[in-house]
């Protein structure tokens, strides 16, 4: 128990500050409504028309900070708080979506790389508990082994995300200011949300390596004894 402490105590505190800091800066600038009044579904669709993208739809879903872009279906999806918010929050997190659809349209191979990546880190990541619960139950290194193998590849999907997430807020921030969404007062404010936002993934990404390095050291790969 202790050698698993160790290895994930830092990664559960990152992702607890990470979580509490991206819902506190919501929170915060949310209550800062823009001066140009755009709602977030409207400051998405006029950043991509500044950008001449053309053919993605902006839809409204369910739950919190539940925003995402599908490139299969070029469609943007938008949580209620976003899509019809008036706040710097509202903007930042539907200008960075939008951003994902940019990237889409400009081919950025990251963003095809971690698509490709979807259903098999998907896969890997739900089998992998399995066998390597199954290869220390039965003593089998062969199973762990292979379950390790498949966790990896989960782990690969978290770090090719991070460069993803970042060039999506990147390309937000300046067409943000570019396209007269925000001024560049505003820039600052709506920055912070997707900054603090960008930390869940640096979070989730250290916990998945962590826990990976976890998996190795039990499978004595690390320099120790096989256990």
């Amino acid at each position: 128990m202790m050698p698993y402490l160790i290895f994930m105590l830092p990664a559960f505190l990152l992702s607890l500050f990470a979580s509490l800091y991206t819902k506190s800066t919501f929170a915060k600038y949310a209550r800062v409504p823009s001066r140009q009044g755009f709602t977030g579904a409207q400051a998405a669709a006029e950043m991509l028309r500044a950008q001449n993208i053309q053919g993605v739809r902006i839809e409204r879903t369910g739950g919190f900070l539940s925003d995402h872009y599908d490139p299969r279906s070029r469609t943007l999806r938008l949580s209620a708080d976003v899509y019809q918010g008036t706040s710097l929050s509202a903007i930042g997190v539907a200008c960075h979506e939008a951003g994902h659809a940019i990237q889409h349209a400009r081919n950025y191979g990251p963003l095809a790389l971690r698509s490709t990546l979807v259903p098999v880190a998907s896969i890997g990541s739900n089998f992998s508990y399995i066998l390597i619960f199954l290869g220390l139950l039965l003593g089998s290194m062969q199973l762990f082994m292979v379950g390790i193998a498949c966790f990896s590849l989960a782990v690969i999907f978290t770090i090719v995300t991070l460069p993803v997430e970042w060039n999506a807020s990147a390309r937000a921030k300046e067409a943000m200011v570019a396209g007269g969404i925000v001024s560049a007062q505003e820039r600052e404010g709506a920055g912070a949300v997707l900054n603090a936002a960008f930390l869940t993934y640096v979070a989730a990404a250290v916990s998945a390596v962590l826990t990976l390095l976890y998996y190795l050291a039990r499978a004595g790969l690390l320099g120790g004894r096989r256990r």
